[in-house]
């Protein structure tokens, strides 16, 4: 996994959007993106990962693309892949950057599964005590990208902000309350009332994409000889 950079801003927040349970991430890098000044300053990407590329405007989307946010100074990674088995290379990549543009922090935003009919987020920390309506996380279990990043960059600055969320895709009230914890937190001013609406037309359109991504790695799959298949899921 590599990225490329065609700006390097100085100490900003970086805010990773990989997708997750109720892809709450996704939904929340996506209104930021919406909703505040960015530009697109790079990319990660790998050959491993499974192709797919998006138009918008006329202009090539990667499937990993990294934005910036001058008035803020927020870099935000808005992915549109899973990363499953380049866990540990992604986090790699990760580290990299944020030591090369010299982070502030780090936030990572994730889901976790919901008990109850409710929405409770829930925070760890190396950097910050209290982090608006949110719950230190005492006990749990953590899997995925986000574990292989806290055990690979526990010396650095960084927040995971948890979320609860329903399995179904996706959960757009945790995403909003993740905003609601974002705005307080970073200072962003940003009206979070449209919020809802706006990432349920999201919803819709994230669906269709990840739909075509499981079309082309089932088709990919299929083409695979099986002794290649087991190996690969072995």
């Amino acid at each position: 996994m590599e990225y490329k950079l065609k700006k390097r801003p100085d100490s900003p927040t970086i805010i990773h959007g990989f997708p997750g349970l109720g892809l709450v991430s996704t939904i929340v890098t996506k209104f930021l993106i919406d909703h505040l000044d960015t530009e697109i300053i790079g990319n990660m990407g790998s050959e491993t990962l499974t192709p797919l590329a998006a138009i918008h405007k006329g202009s090539i989307v990667f499937p990993i693309t990294i934005y910036h946010n001058k008035k803020y100074n927020l870099v935000i990674i808005q992915s549109l892949t899973e990363v499953a088995n380049q866990e540990w290379e992604t986090t790699q990549s990760l580290i990299q950057l944020t030591n090369e543009l010299k982070a502030k922090e780090t936030i990572i935003i994730e889901g976790m599964p919901s008990q109850e009919n409710k929405v409770d987020l829930y925070h760890y920390s190396t950097k910050s005590k209290v982090i608006g309506k949110t719950t230190p996380l005492k006990e749990g279990i953590v899997g995925g990208l986000t574990a292989s990043f806290i055990l690979k960059a526990k010396d650095l600055p960084f927040t995971c902000l948890f979320a609860e969320a329903h399995a179904d895709l996706p959960d757009t009230e945790a995403a909003a309350k993740v905003v609601e914890v974002l705005n307080d937190y970073l200072g962003l001013d940003l009206d979070c009332k449209p919020l809802l609406k706006q990432a349920q037309k999201f919803e819709h359109n994230l669906k269709k994409v990840l739909t075509k991504v499981k079309e082309i790695k089932d088709i990919q799959t299929q083409k695979k000889p099986d002794r290649e298949t087991l190996d690969y899921l072995g």
